[in-house]
């Protein structure tokens, strides 16, 4: 009790000399994740020669945390910093305490970090917290001191620190089928998911190129499956199939040793790891070491690149399927002490299942209706197992197809939707989306990076991303336990790689899963970046310096006069322009501040660095008409996934572009598209057109027609004109309609009312049969 007392002694002291406010001087704290509190006092704490790390108890895991925060900080200064407990110290002044304070803070990943001229006190409920709060201390100080070690005495701001996450599930995805990773990069990938506070990793190690684990009880998994013929040279898509007679040695695996090794590191990172396994579908690499398992019994080769339709699947209908699965799973189960096991879901093409007379069988036997419900028999048959083994099953949104297992975790990739069902069935949730989630996308302009699989998603983006879509209850989003980022490797050979594609894009993901959605600021946090950058240059990681493009936005004022401004991601970036059509150089006009046009305007605009043009300038016209500035209100609201970047998205002068996923669209799913513009007052004009926009692949297709009115009072309507669709829905091509009224016939009117007609659902020739369309408007243009 007398230990106890004076340890409490010291931690008040400490807080009183640290003694902080809110109002900081001369210091820049660049923790990211943004912690929950911070408050800055006036004074450091010095790391000296006589630097102690105390603990408060014996403690195993606290005498690990303080070797682990010992070690960084004995390479800096060239100190011994000896780690001692409270009850063999003669005193305690100016060192850092480790404390385990139970109930305090009440979330088990919380900690506290107070820093005073007196000294560092870290403290938590757990371990975790702990761990976290050390992760916090080290970004205090500087990279340089990371970079030039030995230096002697060092100080740290004070500050006073009380954080915890927002979300339970904080995760990075890791697909080692289509290219291998070593077990160093693996380690080196759960290093820095610790330090941005990640808590889940999810290893993705079996695909249709390439089986990663070893089973000993199927050795050919790894002597077969593991590998294929190494045909890198040629394009991912269209790769040519194993000859008869080559070899296959590109590839790789994990032995069970491996894995325990690295479960074991990750374990003393607080990262868990889940482990997926894929059925019943991408298990192609499955069948060519065991064959009897697929519909046909036909011998496959573990195919090299893409291919599609991927028909091969798991035969439902077959028992040794379920056996060869139960017999996987339990090795699984042994080697990874993660409460979920992941067993994929996706893409389960049904082809082969209609066509198998065993697989039609067991629909009768279990009174299935379809195919679906029979993928749905076989997600909770595996389900069932993997609980009475004491797991639970996370499986990709397509899990729901055909009725949701009764305990599963849906994460949801193909956008929120596959969430938002889930959750409101009252199943956990990981959101984890392609619009923002899938780091396999470009980050910046294509034609100036490496090879991807497609996509746009930028660091501003990701940033961007909330993981509580709005049309839960505040009950329903409890089922929301966080979000993820995948990074699929079809495109991605190669650790540099890997690291480019993932940062700084993780960063940002990590302040999205933890910080308060209230304390998330993208200047704030891009110029904290700035200091992460030379963190990573420390841990010699290879990542991408953002997307170089100029955003160019407008904002109306009372006068008829547009504001335009030019943003880029880049820190700082000296952005030059012009007005008049030519493109810009070093000579051009500087941006400084928004600045004013008056009439329809090419803006041409390039961030330089050095006198160079970075990658290349973008080009944007602004429209002005009468409807800019203008009142707009819509009968439907826009989805939150395609907002057109604000609600006057479709009067701003700026047209939508030739792609869907530019962020200048809005997008309505399912619903008809109304919106009605307030004018203001009456209002002469004689040309009245609205943008749309066909992708059929991507579920988007032009209105059936568009209907123009207009009204005086905003109660009795005029048609001016219904215009039909001229384009069928089948057509492939992806490109922007402009529904131009014909007549050029001076009207006068206030209200101006566009109704444009959503097909409703897919087509029942199209993939996505019998799912919500999307119709996709951009700029209502009135003159």
């Amino acid at each position: 009790m007398k230990n106890k007392l004076s340890y409490l002694t010291i931690v008040a002291v400490l807080l009183i000399l640290g003694s902080c406010n809110d109002q900081p001087q001369h210091k820049e704290i660049n923790i990211i994740p943004q912690p929950s509190q911070l408050r800055l006092s006036h004074d450091y704490f010095t790391l000296n020669s006589k630097l102690k790390i105390v603990l408060q108890e014996e403690n195993e895991e606290l005498r690990f945390l303080g070797e682990y925060l010992a070690l960084p900080l004995r390479k800096i200064t060239g100190f011994d910093i000896p780690i001692i407990l409270y009850k063999e110290a003669r005193e305690v002044k100016e060192d850092i305490i480790l404390s385990l304070i139970k109930g305090e803070p009440e979330n088990n990943e919380g900690y506290q970090l107070n820093i005073s001229k007196g000294g560092v006190v870290i403290s938590s409920n757990t371990g975790n917290g702990v761990f976290y709060g050390i992760q916090s201390f080290l970004q205090l100080i500087p990279p340089t001191e990371f970079m030039a070690e030995n230096k002697g005495n060092l100080q740290v701001p004070g500050v006073f620190i009380k954080d915890e996450p927002r979300f339970e599930y904080r995760g990075m995805h890791l697909d080692v089928s289509r290219h291998f990773f070593s077990k160093e990069f693996i380690l080196k990938y759960i290093d820095v998911m610790a330090m941005y506070k990640f808590n889940t990793f999810h290893w993705h190690l079996t695909d249709d190129n390439g089986w990663r684990l070893e089973i000993k009880k199927y050795p050919l998994l790894t002597e077969i499956s593991a590998w294929r013929v190494d045909h890198e040279d040629q394009p991912w898509i269209g790769r040519e199939p194993q000859a008869k007679g080559e070899e296959a040695t590109y590839g790789g695996f994990y032995t069970q040793e491996d894995v325990r090794e690295i479960i074991q590191y990750a374990q003393k990172k607080y990262i868990k790891i889940i482990p997926e396994i894929e059925m019943p579908g991408h298990v192609r690499e499955v069948f060519a070491a065991y064959p009897e398992l697929s519909c046909k019994g036909k011998k496959l080769s573990v195919i090299p690149g893409s291919y599609w339709p991927n028909t091969d699947i798991f035969c439902a209908g077959k028992e040794e399927t379920f056996v060869f699965i139960q017999n996987v799973l339990d090795e699984v189960i042994e080697l990874f002490p993660s409460e979920y096991i992941h067993i994929g879901g996706d893409e389960a093409d049904k082809t082969e299942w209609e066509k198998c007379s065993l697989c039609q069988k067991r629909m009768r036997e279990e009174g299935l209706k379809n195919e679906h419900e029979l993928q749905s028999y076989f997600i909770k048959r595996v389900e069932k197992y993997l609980i009475s083994k004491g797991k639970k099953m996370i499986g990709w949104d397509e899990i729901l197809e055909g009725g949701l297992a009764p305990e599963a975790t849906v994460m949801s990739w193909r956008g929120m939707q596959g969430g938002i069902d889930a959750a409101k069935q009252g199943h956990d949730v990981i959101m984890t989306p392609t619009s923002h989630c899938y780091f396999d996308y470009y980050q910046a302009d294509p034609e100036f990076e490496p090879k991807a699989i497609g996509g746009f998603t930028t660091l501003k983006k990701v940033y961007s991303f909330e993981p509580i879509p709005p049309e839960l209850t505040k009950e329903e989003a409890n089922h929301v336990l966080g979000a993820q980022a995948n990074i699929w490797t079809e495109y991605i050979p190669t650790a540099e790689h890997a690291e480019y594609m993932a940062f700084p894009r993780m960063i940002a993901l990590a302040e999205v899963v933890w910080s308060p959605k209230e304390k998330r600021n993208w200047r704030h946090f891009n110029r904290r970046l700035q200091t992460h950058f030379k963190y990573l240059d420390h841990k010699n990681i290879n990542y991408s310096k953002g997307s170089y493009k100029v955003n160019i936005t407008t904002e109306a004022d009372t006068s008829n006069t547009y504001n335009i401004k030019l943003e880029s991601e880049i820190w700082n970036a000296k952005i030059h322009y012009t007005l008049d059509g030519n493109d810009p150089d070093t000579s051009s006009l500087l941006y400084t501040d928004a600045f004013e046009i008056n009439e329809t305007t090419i803006i041409k605009a390039g961030v330089f660095e050095d006198g160079k043009l970075m990658e290349k300038a973008s080009v944007q016209t602004i429209n002005i008409h009468k409807a800019l500035g203008k009142k707009i209100s819509m009968t439907h609201p826009f989805s939150h996934r395609y907002t057109g970047g604000s609600d006057n998205a479709l009067i701003d002068g700026i047209l939508g572009g030739d792609v869907h996923h530019n962020g200048l669209w809005q997008g309505f799913q399912g619903d008809d598209f109304e919106a009605l513009i307030d004018l203001g007052k009456i209002t002469e004009f004689s040309h009245l057109e609205a943008g749309f926009y066909q992708r059929e692949a991507s579920w988007i297709f032009y209105p059936q027609f568009v209907d123009f009115y207009i009204s005086d009072d905003g109660q009795d309507y005029i048609l001016l004109e219904k215009i039909k669709c001229d384009v069928s829905p089948k057509d492939e091509k992806a490109a922007r309609k402009q529904f131009v009224l014909a007549s050029t016939e001076v009207h006068s009117a206030r209200y101006v009312k566009v109704l444009a007609k959503n097909i409703g659902l897919c087509p029942s020739w199209h993939r996505g049969a019998g799912d919500k369309a999307w119709l996709f408007a951009d700029e209502i243009i009135i003159n």
